[in-house]
């Protein structure tokens, strides 16, 4: 099994069109986390209200939450 391929806004079903253009709105661009879970709907639907959640709200400052996905994203030699 390969590794999949997030989805394009285009490739999306139309139900999540709007979740795409408010990520896009948020941060500029729509990051392939994003895009893979989109291959199913209802997960994406549920991983933004988490996301959200932990981007938004805590103790730890929003510069932490970024170094995290940095780091990660180099460990895993993954585009950022």
């Amino acid at each position: 099994m390969g590794i999949p391929k997030p989805l394009t806004k285009e490739q999306a079903p139309v139900e999540l069109h709007k979740i795409y253009d408010a990520i896009q709105a948020d941060l500029g661009m729509v990051p392939n986390i994003f895009g893979v879970v989109a291959r199913f709907p209802a997960a994406l639907k549920t991983f933004i209200q988490f996301y959200d959640t932990v981007m938004s709200q805590g103790n730890i400052e929003a510069k932490y939450k970024e170094l995290a996905y940095l780091k990660t994203s180099s460990i895993n030699d993954c585009r950022y």
